[in-house]
């Protein structure tokens, strides 16, 4: 008996780290950068806490609004005198927890509804499109702010918000992907060898569609943590004494002019996380893309 030759493609994302994206992706000084500061605000959220003296609810009125660089105050301290660096940081665990969990929610969403319509095709993908084209017709922000006024906008509640209204984009790209990778010659002899539909979904389209899914949900972190800070300081997202860095800019907009580091520290630390992760997302994108396959 003849054996069927394999023939799907390398399996971009699943092989990513053996392949020779690993080094496009090493050669793109911004992703490269980005990913160095991830990494070092990660590991400032982290372990910051931890190396301050004070924490972030010690209150000392006699030092309120002293600047950065004060005493044993790195970044200066706020309103009621806390240790602006030790909120910072417990902050950013926020920030960064809400934008990783929400990319991993509304990227399975996303994926399971775009494998679906572009593995069966018909009926079910029109259906899941328009689905999607519905969702997609409602302003992200407006229906984030009707939702977080409604339900109790703890950290869970909008994690699970953003993600129920940022999956739409992943799950077009995953369908348009899918549909491009069916009609291939692998996905055929799959389907010639009585290979069920979870099969054919899960271990021969999906790995090959890894690429553009990983590309996407870098980038929905990014949007993630940037839809927070902004949905939080409107006052419907993370509610005092939990910090995040939304609202602590929503706590400083008051003090612009007598103690504008209260705004500058967290902004910059919303504009460097949003930009790492853009600039991880575009080498990425350019380490992944079949067109730049070469040495």
């Amino acid at each position: 008996m003849t054996a069927i030759p394999d023939t799907r493609p390398k399996m971009r994302g699943a092989r990513f780290l053996q392949s020779r994206g690993m080094r496009r992706f090493f050669r793109h000084k911004l992703a490269v950068l980005g990913l160095a500061m991830i990494t070092l605000i990660a590991v400032a959220c982290i372990v910051g806490p931890w190396l301050l003296p004070h924490d972030m609810l010690d209150i000392d009125i006699r030092g309120r609004f002293s600047p950065p660089l004060t005493d044993t105050y790195l970044f200066g301290t706020d309103e009621m005198g806390r240790d602006l660096a030790a909120r910072l940081f417990m902050a950013g665990r926020v920030s960064l927890m809400v934008g990783v969990a929400a990319m991993v929610l509304s990227t399975v969403v996303g994926t399971v509804i775009g494998l679906l319509a572009g593995h069966f095709g018909g009926a079910l993908s029109t259906a899941l499109m328009r689905f999607t084209d519905a969702f997609l017709c409602f302003p992200q922000i407006f229906l984030l702010l009707a939702l977080a006024a409604f339900l109790e906008p703890d950290a869970m509640m909008i994690t699970i918000i953003i993600a129920l209204t940022s999956w739409m984009e992943i799950a077009r790209i995953v369908a348009a992907e899918i549909r491009s990778l069916r009609e291939r010659d692998f996905v055929t002899a799959a389907r010639v060898s009585g290979a069920s539909h979870a099969w054919i979904m899960f271990r021969e389209l999906l790995p090959n569609a890894a690429g553009p899914i990983i590309v996407a949900a870098t980038l929905t972190v990014a949007r993630a943590i940037l839809i927070e800070a902004y949905v939080s300081f409107l006052g419907y997202g993370i509610q005092p004494p939990l910090p995040s860095w939304g609202n602590m800019l929503n706590n400083a907009q008051q003090y612009l002019d007598s103690a504008p580091w209260l705004a500058i520290v967290p902004g910059v630390a919303i504009t460097l996380a949003v930009t790492s992760f853009n600039f991880i997302g575009d080498g990425l994108r350019d380490a992944l893309d079949a067109r730049s396959d070469m040495p």
